[in-house]
């Protein structure tokens, strides 16, 4: 009796067709052109053009509003080649495919229909906006305000930092304090669609009182900009409150934590990209150095930095895909979200560092791609919660699930 051979695959037909399309990109566009751009730190104006035209922008946005309707779990897939690439470009998506998905699941109907369009095709794209100068894990210490006018305007004063898209972004989903007095203090924020003029440092007209200060000079993460947002006297109408007025207000807490859940997703998927582009430089610059008469490869104390590695990347993907397919099936996956995002942040530092030690004194060297992979990794361990917080989040849930 004949029996028909099936292939393990982990990927549909679709997905496998998609991440063939976003692999040829990233080899052909993005990774001979990376080097450039990081150590000029210029904004990779080409490349997200022809991201535009690949439809990268509008990936999970629903099909009624002109996107491709995917689901996170491709979304993730995406993410991850894309990483390999080069981080920097995983960032001009992530701010907006977090931008769309608070939109998604929470904007009014009138919202979704104003904004998922343009953001679909990528003709404006967005900005995300928690942190400020003197907050950090502490979300709730936010300082920055909105206070109702009397024309039925909300103002906004206060300063943000760490926007990534902050100055190229057409609108900014910032979390503001709206109710001081609110106990507990996460019940007080509201998040506002903030609307600005893309690439422009001091906004004017409708957009007045918005300000963007030159980016943030950082270790690697380059080309991508991060930047302050100042406030000060901005004007927002209240039917940019997500949601609407009426069920928005003092909502944007809950809004918030939920949208960074699947930011987690992103990050780790980040993380698995740096640690496969690590392992890939590994592999070829052992078996091409020689010492001793021999590939570096040939060597066990090399097979077994290979060998860890590889196993590191193997269970950060793994990990990823299971959160973005549990927030797919409509499942809590914030226990799975802070693990996979602690794992594959930590994987992809390892990889790296273990890449670097491989390529000896030249990963030390501009001339070789791992130079830039070492000063892009760090960023994954603090972005979208540190691993401390990782691991509080993780303790906290698992103690929530397994309460006796």
């Amino acid at each position: 009796m004949a029996v028909e051979s099936t292939s393990y695959t982990e990927q549909t037909d679709e997905q496998r067709a998609i991440i063939e399309m976003v692999r040829q990109f990233v080899d052909e566009q993005i990774l001979p052109k990376a080097g450039h751009y990081d150590a000029a730190d210029e904004y990779p104006e080409p490349i997200v053009e022809q991201m535009k035209e690949l439809g990268l922008f509008g990936v999970t946005i629903p099909e009624e509003y002109g996107g491709m309707g995917l689901d996170l779990t491709t979304y993730v897939m995406i993410v991850e080649e894309l990483s390999r690439g080069w981080i920097s470009i995983s960032g001009v998506v992530n701010t907006h495919f977090i931008g769309s998905y608070l939109l998604q699941k929470f904007g009014s109907e009138e919202q979704k229909q104003k904004y998922l369009p343009r953001m679909a095709t990528g003709e404006i794209r967005a900005a995300f906006s928690l942190s400020e100068p003197e907050l950090g894990s502490d979300v709730q210490a936010i300082k920055t305000s909105a206070k109702k006018q009397d024309d039925g305007t909300y103002e906004i004063n206060g300063q943000k930092m760490w926007v990534t898209n902050g100055l190229m972004s057409s609108l900014v989903f910032v979390l503001v304090k709206t109710d001081p007095d609110a106990q507990p203090r996460h019940k007080g924020f509201t998040c506002f669609i903030a609307e600005k003029e893309p690439g422009v440092s001091e906004n004017t007209g409708p957009y007045a009182g918005l300000t963007v200060p030159p980016k943030i000079k950082k270790l690697g993460y380059k080309g991508v900009e991060s930047t302050e947002l100042v406030f000060d006297g901005y004007r927002c109408p209240a039917e940019n409150i997500l949601g609407g007025e009426a069920a928005g207000l003092n909502k944007g807490f809950p809004q918030m934590m939920d949208a960074l859940e699947v930011g987690r997703a992103n990050v780790a998927a980040r993380g698995v990209g740096i640690a496969q582009r690590a392992l890939e430089l590994a592999l070829r610059y052992s078996q091409e150095r020689k010492t001793f008469g021999k590939p570096i490869a040939e060597h066990q104390a090399i097979q077994f930095k290979l060998a860890d590695m590889a196993t590191q990347v193997e269970a950060a993907r793994l990990l990823t895909r299971k959160a973005a397919r549990m927030k797919d099936a409509g499942e809590r996956s914030d226990l799975e979200a802070g693990m996979c995002k602690l794992f594959a942040s930590e994987a992809g530092r390892f990889c790296v560092e273990e890449a670097f030690r491989i390529h000896g004194g030249y990963g030390y060297s501009k001339e070789y791609e791992i130079e830039r992979l070492y000063r892009d990794a760090p960023l994954l361990l603090i972005g979208e919660g540190t691993s401390e917080i990782q691991r509080m989040v993780i303790g906290r849930k698992l103690l929530q699930r397994h309460k006796i």
